[in-house]
């Protein structure tokens, strides 16, 4: 009699465990034959493959890609948990950008702000979900890249963000990790948040040398740049002497002082190196960190992450470029072993600008 209880509660529990999945799992089919968590996200997808074609050529891990990231990352971070600044991500940076891209720490992003400002008067989206749509699928143009979450809803933006808030890369590591703070983020988030310079390339750093890239596989979201920023060596002139830069061994790659500041710094240097060849991890944590970004200051949305375009898979692993190799690391975190990597054949590289920079 016991077991036969026990095997009734058994399968009342199975069968309420499986309605409970049933829900999570139910889809709703659009008109367009494609299907979402929720009704209210259909009106998406063609807004998806709109902004696809006009600003990113069909699907392309370019210069709009990184630019769109970037400005997403621009937008939102001029926020404070104890308020008394922007609206966070509001897409003020885009409804206001004749303000915003005045800001010293804003160079550059004017290429962007206007490209997108002709697509997004083309679609029914406020400017914050725009601005942080097309930055889930820039980055899901990127092989290697996580699926970014999406959030649809946002209300117009009421004013600019205030200047000052948007972290330089002549920062010192201490105000960087401040700025952040104020903003609700951790250390190791701070860390996973650079990742994305894996497909960036600076413009504006130094003008005379336009798109030069963060790492030798700018077209390719992997941990490349976690390595390339520890490597010592000859050092190229041209490959960045101006403020905010540090020359880079790799002819033709700039690395930002920033974050070589951050892969030395005691605080950050073992959270920098655990990401090398550890594409799994960097992965997480960047989609992690970017889900907290893209709704900051902003609440009610309702999740349309389903509507973001899955990223092709990164082949991986990565390696060292070709003529660089284990002793030309400057490793800063001696609590744990460096990653054994093999080595690109061939002579040293040297790297084109980004196209379209």
């Amino acid at each position: 009699m016991v077991f036969a209880r026990l095997s009734a509660i058994v399968s009342i529990a199975l069968a309420a465990s499986q309605l409970a999945q049933a829900g999570l799992t139910k889809r709703v089919t659009c008109a367009s034959g494609q299907t979402t968590a929720n009704a209210a996200c259909c009106a998406l997808f063609p807004i998806v493959d709109f902004i696809q074609t006009n600003l990113f050529d069909g699907g392309e891990c370019g210069e709009e890609a990184h630019s769109a990231l970037r400005l997403a990352f621009h937008d939102a971070i001029g926020f404070s948990i104890h308020g008394g600044k922007g609206g966070g991500a509001d897409g003020s940076i885009l409804a206001f950008n004749q303000t915003e891209t005045a800001f010293h720490a804003n160079g550059g992003i004017d290429d962007i702000t206007d490209r997108q400002f002709d697509v997004w008067q083309n679609t029914t989206l406020t400017a914050g979900d725009f601005v942080h749509l097309a930055a889930a699928i820039g980055t899901g143009n990127c092989p290697g890249a996580p699926r970014l979450q999406f959030a649809f809803g946002r209300p117009p933006p009421k004013a600019p963000a205030p200047d000052l808030t948007v972290p330089e890369p002549t920062d010192s590591v201490t105000a960087i990790l401040a700025r952040f703070a104020d903003a609700g983020f951790s250390t190791p988030e701070v860390v996973a948040l650079l990742a994305s310079h894996t497909i960036a390339a600076a413009d504006v750093v130094d003008p005379t040398i336009p798109g030069t890239p963060f790492d030798s596989t700018v077209g390719t979201f992997d941990t490349q740049v976690f390595l390339e920023v520890l490597l010592k060596g000859t050092l190229f002139p041209g490959n960045g002497s101006q403020s905010g830069e540090v020359l880079s061994p790799i002819h033709g790659e700039m690395r930002l002082q920033s974050d070589f500041a951050i892969s030395q710094d005691a605080r950050t240097a073992c959270l920098w190196q655990g990401f090398i060849n550890n594409q799994n991890l960097m992965m997480s944590q960047f989609k992690a960190a970017m889900a907290k970004l893209q709704v900051l200051g902003q609440k009610n949305l309702i999740d349309c992450s389903d509507v973001v375009p899955v990223p092709a898979t990164f082949p991986g692993p990565i390696k060292f470029p070709a003529s660089f190799s284990q002793k030309d690391v400057q490793v800063a975190c001696h609590q744990s072993a460096f990653p054994s990597l093999a080595t690109v054949a061939g002579p040293a590289p040297t790297l084109a600008p980004v196209p379209g920079s």
